[in-house]
Formats: C-alpha cells, sequence, structure tokens
C-alpha cells in the first residue's frame, strides 16, 4: 500500500451533486449576517447570470433581525425550500457573518438528501461541514457579495469547479513533511473550532484540513489551535493547508508572537505536510475548495491539488 493511500482514512461514500450547467436554476438564500453589501450583492447575482443560470432570490434574504439575516426559522426556513426546490440544482449563500450554526442548533437534514451545491466561506463553514458530515461535497468558495471582488481566475476557478472541469494546482509555502492524501475539509477555523464537541462535528481522521480566518488575534489563533491539541481532534489529520490569516496583526503596542509565528508553533511540531500562504479566504483571492474532494498537499513542493474522482468509483 503507497503512503498516500495508508493516510487515507474515509468511512462513508462521498457523493457530488451533478456539474451544473447553463440554464440550471439556483436560490440564494442568507443563512447568517444581515445583508448589507447591496452593490456588491447585485454584482453578485449579475455574474452568476452571466455565466448562463437561472439566479433566484429567495424571499428573506434583506431580513434583518438584530445582527442576523431575520429570525432563525426565517433563515431556516430559506435553507430547507431551497433543498425542497426541484428546479433548484444550487444554493448560493448571500454572506457571511454569523449566524449559520444558530440553525444547526435544530436542524436535520432531509433522509433523502437532494443533490444539490451549497456554495459559500466563512460563516458558512457550519452548513458546509454539517452537509459534509452527511457525505455530500460543497463548495467553500466565494459568496454572492464577495464573488465581484475576485481575480478573473478565481471567478473562472468556481464556474469550473461546480461545472465539473478539473481544477489547477494551488501554489503556497511548504514546511516540509512529504505529501499526503486526504479527504479536503476546508474551514473558517474560528466556526470550526465551535462544532467541536457538537453532534455537527465530522470524523476528520485522515483529513486535509485547510483553514482561513480573519480579525483574529495571535493569541486567541493560539487558544483555538491549542484547544485542537488537547482535544485530540489533529491527531488523525493527514495534512494542513492553511489560506490568508487577514487582520490577524497584534494590538499595536501589545507584546505579542505575529499570527505567522503562532501558526508554525502550534502546527509545525505535528509531523504531517503543511502549506500554508495558500490563496483562499478573506481580504484577497479566495480560491474554491470542494470540502469532501479527493485532494493531495505536498508540503516539499509547496501544492495542493485537487485529484479528478470517478464520485461512484471512491471511499
Amino acid at each position: 500500500m503507497s503512503a498516500d493511500a495508508a493516510k487515507t482514512k474515509s468511512p462513508a461514500p462521498w457523493r457530488y451533486p451533478p456539474p451544473l450547467q447553463p440554464g440550471d436554476r439556483l436560490r440564494v438564500i442568507a443563512p447568517s449576517g444581515a445583508l448589507r453589501e447591496l452593490e456588491s450583492f447585485n454584482q453578485g447575482l449579475a455574474i452568476w447570470r452571466s455565466w448562463g443560470f437561472e439566479v433566484e432570490v429567495s424571499p428573506g434574504v434583506d431580513d434583518q433581525w438584530g445582527y442576523l439575516a431575520g429570525s432563525d426559522d426565517c433563515r431556516r426556513h430559506q435553507l430547507g425550500q431551497a433543498l425542497a426546490d426541484g428546479a433548484c440544482q444550487g444554493i448560493l449563500c448571500a454572506r457571511g457573518g454569523y449566524g449559520g450554526t444558530r440553525l444547526l442548533e435544530q436542524w436535520r437534514w432531509p433522509e433523502a438528501l437532494p443533490g444539490k451545491w451549497l456554495i459559500g466561506f466563512s460563516d458558512i463553514t457550519s452548513l458546509l461541514w454539517s452537509l459534509g458530515r452527511q457525505g455530500w461535497v460543497g463548495v467553500h468558495g466565494p459568496l454572492i457579495t464577495t464573488v465581484a471582488a475576485e481575480p478573473d481566475w478565481s471567478r473562472q476557478r468556481l464556474k469550473h469547479l461546480v461545472m465539473g472541469h478539473p481544477l489547477p494546482s494551488l501554489l503556497g509555502q511548504g514546511w516540509g513533511g512529504g505529501s499526503a492524501l486526504g479527504r479536503l475539509w476546508p474551514a473558517n477555523l474560528t466556526v470550526a473550532t465551535h462544532l467541536l464537541g457538537t453532534s455537527h462535528e465530522p470524523d476528520l481522521r485522515g483529513a486535509i484540513l485547510a483553514f482561513e480566518d480573519v480579525t483574529e488575534a495571535p493569541y486567541r489563533i493560539d487558544r483555538m489551535l491549542t484547544h485542537w491539541r488537547m482535544a485530540g481532534k489533529l491527531a488523525g489529520v493527514s495534512g494542513i493547508a492553511l489560506g490568508r490569516f487577514s487582520r490577524c496583526e497584534p494590538s499595536e503596542g501589545v507584546p505579542s508572537f505575529t499570527v505567522a509565528a503562532v501558526l508554525r508553533d502550534r502546527l509545525g511540531d505535528l509531523g504531517i505536510p503543511v502549506v500554508s500562504d495558500l490563496p483562499f479566504g478573506h481580504d484577497g483571492a479566495n480560491a474554491a475548495l470542494p470540502l469532501g474532494s479527493l485532494a493531495r498537499l505536498d508540503g516539499d513542493r509547496g501544492t495542493l491539488d485537487i485529484l479528478p474522482t470517478d464520485p461512484t468509483s471512491l471511499p
């Protein structure tokens, strides 16, 4: 058995939604924070429509309840309606913020879960990870309110991913450790950390974790990663891919490590491949990543590759 195969532990079959085609219908929902970026929201709708998709905005997307995009029941209803809509092939999340995890508190995925692309990142990590726990591949990628700010190559990557085309390698900074093969679990670190110990925490044995975050001080990044370590959640992981940790600088005049130093200290001794500085996350190019897809992380070359797969033949 190869080293890559030995590191891969997939407990259940994974299912891929059918590739999207021009003319397919997509629904926009707001499962998290209140919508504020109206101009970028409309620009995002225009981009998806320019690709030939029929995009429908769910009622209630512009609701507001405190910092949330409407009550938990209303936002949960949007998700449920999008899943139940037989004419809908994909679900586009309007924005992140906070609120997705609240939906999971009283949520059960349908037993006969229809195969639909769920697309978003940041706070949408909560829904993507819970959906991945059901064995469905989703897309950690630009939101409706962020896709217009993406460079052309990133927008094309997102389009190619959901239409079933191969994806090019991503290049970062390798920390060594050889290569590993595993299922990819991209996430906002803060949101993923707060799923640990809940019924929506997935089995991450053999996984390649891909973390990013925003506006978290270095000591808070340290605290979260130390929690992962002490809870034993990194023990069976095959590799770690690190994206952008933006606006995570320490406060001026306060003694601190840099976030880069914290990441190196907390992750550099695990004895597994680690690649940092990959182009995904907030405040810059956010390369779309298929959660649940088979991936190879090479800590010597500094690359992350999404492997072309036959969904019917892989564990």
